[in-house]
């Protein structure tokens, strides 16, 4: 059975988060052609885990009988996580920009899943290649050739890491303006944020099922 490992991190709820919900269309695809499959949601808002503390990073590079109680600890709950990435078929990661960067809580799962060695800079990684879809919404445009461009850090961060880093297959859906109907002063990009939303929903749907049709191949 197909696996899609679901990562949500925006701390809107559902009707109120345009990451989620460009990710439910997403997901909704995919679950139309894996209906048997099996969905791992991880909501890092509602449930976050654990920032990396030094017994958590120093097991990672020392063997496991010679761990401390403590570092036995941490790295079995790291480790339950990194697990979760290498039995995925495909992952989901909604990522909205917060102050022109990711939300703190998927910074740590990050800092959680990232092991040199294991899923990082590892030629034999059991997730190198997996299709991951990152829904990188933001409140204005940082797209090339805008006034803020210098300011997007999300998908050049996300990027290099799960692309160069962590050797997956990565592809971004970028709905953009999702502040625009609650501020006066961008009442006029309104449309433009619509005519986002709807594309990123088209996107996310069309993708969904391509990594579907993809896995199931």
């Amino acid at each position: 059975m197909a696996t899609l490992l679901h990562i949500d991190s925006s701390v809107s709820p559902d009707g109120a988060s345009t990451s989620r919900a460009v990710a439910n269309a997403f997901r909704a695809a995919w679950e139309e052609q894996h209906p048997g499959g099996t969905v791992v949601h991880r909501d890092l808002a509602a449930q976050p885990v654990p920032h990396i503390t030094a017994d958590a990073h120093s097991a990672g590079f020392a063997a496991p009988e010679t761990h401390t109680p403590g570092q036995a600890e941490a790295f079995a709950a790291r480790l339950k996580l990194i697990e979760e990435v290498e039995n995925a078929d495909a992952i989901l990661i909604g990522a909205p920009m917060y102050n022109f960067s990711i939300p703190s809580t998927l910074k740590a799962w990050l800092d959680n899943i990232a092991l040199v060695g294991r899923t990082a800079m590892n030629e034999d990684s059991k997730a190198k290649g997996t299709p991951v879809t990152v829904i990188a919404s933001r409140g204005g445009s940082y797209a090339p050739g805008t006034p803020r461009e210098g300011y997007e850090y999300v998908q050049n961060y996300l990027g290099a890491l799960l692309g160069d880093m962590l050797a997956l297959d990565v592809e971004f859906i970028v709905p953009e303006l999702t502040m625009a109907p609650h501020n006066p002063a961008m009442t006029d990009l309104v449309p433009l944020f619509e005519a986002s939303r709807s594309k990123a929903l088209d996107d996310a749907a069309a993708r969904g099922k391509k990594v579907a049709a993809r896995v199931a191949a």
